[in-house]
């Protein structure tokens, strides 16, 4: 009888959450014709608060003393599911965006919403001109005061560990001299696996780690800055 509970359940958060998603999100599209998407960014931020609620999921947002919300950063995050961008945006307290695959861009409506919002196309194959056009669009992001997210495993975890991290947003952050924020998710292994289609109803904590400095860093610290941050983003996972 629980397991039918939990099915039942399961597909009426999927069906409110969808129907929400798709009725909101044209709408925001369609608003991007004639303002500028930070004119509204309290209708997003209300589009992932809803988001999050109707797939229930309870963000708890906490920050760490050394934190700084003024500077524009590199949000590095564990990737877990579908879901971690909506969650991302209701506890992240600045504008920010995210790195997003490039064939991502071509999904109906998000790939729109992704293009139209100012997201940062990751190229899938790795081309000098490809990455060279990476590199200007986040530059251009940063001088625009747009944080980035980036999910720096490149996959979502299958059993909620964190895997190991990919070097290019380290590289980025050091020639950039982009201050990083590791940032934990917490819950959100419970909440919904990808893989998977049940949703549970799950308390996600979003842990803001201390900003990290990366100026004055060159290119032989970039293995080291890598593996500490994915230390500090792991090790509040250790004791969930």
């Amino acid at each position: 009888m629980k397991s039918l509970w939990e099915t039942v359940r399961s597909g009426l958060l999927w069906a409110v959450t969808l129907i929400h998603f798709w009725t909101a999100v044209p709408l925001l599209i369609f608003l991007t014709i004639f303002l500028d998407p930070r004119k509204h960014d309290w209708l997003q931020r209300a589009l992932c608060r809803r988001i999050a609620y109707f797939s229930g999921a309870r963000v708890v947002a906490q920050r760490a003393p050394g934190f700084d919300p003024q500077r524009t950063s590199f949000f590095m995050v564990n990737h877990v599911n579908l879901f971690d961008p909506f969650l991302l945006y209701c506890a992240i307290p600045q504008h920010v965006r995210g790195w997003e695959l490039e064939s991502h861009f071509k999904i109906p409506v998000y790939g729109w919403l992704m293009h139209r919002f100012g997201n940062v196309p990751v190229p899938d194959v790795r081309r000098p001109a490809d990455l060279k056009r990476l590199w200007r669009m986040t530059r251009e992001a940063l001088d625009g005061g747009t944080s980035l997210i980036i999910f720096p495993e490149g996959k979502r975890t299958r059993d909620g560990r964190v895997d190991e991290f990919e070097d290019g947003g380290f590289r980025l952050a050091q020639q950039l001299g982009v201050p990083i924020v590791p940032v934990t998710l917490i819950g959100s292994f419970e909440h919904f696996r990808t893989g998977h289609w049940m949703l549970r109803p799950h308390v996600v904590t979003i842990v803001l780690h201390d900003t990290i400095e990366t100026s004055g860093l060159n290119k032989e610290d970039v293995p080291a800055l890598r593996d500490k941050v994915r230390e500090i983003i792991a090790g509040p996972l250790k004791n969930s």
